[in-house]
């Protein structure tokens, strides 16, 4: 099959050991982002199977008609809005997705955390800049660690987070709250006590129609001065301009961002890189080799499965 692997912005796919799974196949990897509809319809008009990261490329009904020799999509993760899957069933295109472990992600979401609390980037600035120690940081251990969404990774952040003594405060659905209090850990009263009540909180929320704008300019105002949020998951859970106003009048304190609405971000064209107060990461969270390789090697099966006749992991 002819295989397309748009996104791949470090070209790393290639250097994979799943990469070999893609042997007898002709693959075209593309390491730039393009948007415009004529040049994806140029650069996917004879292609056979799209392995898409992530969302950062949009599969919608006026490319994919024009997509006549597409016969699969095989994304990394779980599928999202943009993939048009009622199109996709019309036109008679597989779509099949795989998960990871969220490891990587959790993680990030940690340093993200420490790195804030410590003030580090700006201390390894002050150091290469000739300087030395400029600022008073602070430990996580007995802080208010809130997370919002007790998902996969959301178990894991508050995992981590009460392993280095931080009391654990969980808000979300009622089913994500009835789980977290069976797991040991405190849930709050109701969302405004959780924003009130922690001293960082960490967005662990699956972006959904329901989601979009769930976090409000109201609720980032409660938030404490000092107070940080860190958001590995989707920009859209929180309403537009909120944050960046937020920052600006001092509540909350802080921020660490790894997520965009519109990516990628270049030139440094985004609000929030030139607030201070925001310790911005380019969409980091499952950039991980390991991830990688699950993820891939996911994708790479559901390709194979499928010229075999024997298709997997099906969405549609």
């Amino acid at each position: 099959m002819i295989i397309a692997i748009p996104d791949d912005y470090q070209n790393c796919v290639h250097t994979l050991n799943c990469f070999k799974k893609t042997k007898g196949h002709s693959v075209r990897i593309y390491q730039d982002h393009i948007q415009e509809i004529k040049e994806l319809v140029n650069r996917f008009y004879d292609v056979e199977a799209i392995v898409l990261t992530r969302e950062r490329t949009s599969l919608d009904r006026e490319l994919l008609s024009r997509l006549p020799n597409l016969k699969i999509i095989s994304q990394t993760g779980k599928i999202s809005s943009h993939v048009d899957i009622a199109a996709c069933k019309e036109f008679g295109i597989t779509v099949a997705d795989g998960s990871g472990s969220g490891t990587a992600t959790a993680e990030l979401g940690i340093l993200l955390i420490l790195a804030s609390l410590r003030n580090l980037v700006q201390e390894v600035s002050r150091l290469q800049g000739g300087s030395w120690q400029g600022t008073l940081g602070r430990q996580l251990n007995k802080k208010v660690l809130g997370v919002y969404g007790y998902g996969r990774i959301g178990q894991q952040i508050c995992s981590i987070g009460q392993s280095f003594g931080a009391n654990i405060l969980v808000w979300g659905r009622e089913s994500s709250l009835t789980k977290a209090a069976k797991d040991g850990f405190s849930v709050a009263k109701s969302k405004s006590d959780f924003f009130r009540s922690c001293d960082i909180i960490s967005l662990q929320i699956r972006l959904t129609p329901d989601t979009k704008a769930i976090v409000t300019a109201d609720d980032l105002a409660l938030m404490k001065q000092d107070a940080i949020l860190v958001n590995t998951s989707r920009a859209e859970l929180i309403q537009i301009n909120a944050l960046e106003n937020a920052l600006k009048a001092g509540r909350p304190g802080f921020a660490a961002i790894d997520v965009f609405e519109s990516e990628p971000i270049l030139g440094a064209n985004h609000p929030l890189l030139k607030l201070n107060n925001c310790l911005c990461t380019p969409h980091l969270g499952f950039v991980e080799k390991d991830n990688y390789e699950t993820y891939f090697g996911l994708a790479f099966d559901n390709i194979n499965a499928f010229a075999a006749g024997k298709p997997i992991n099906v969405i549609v």
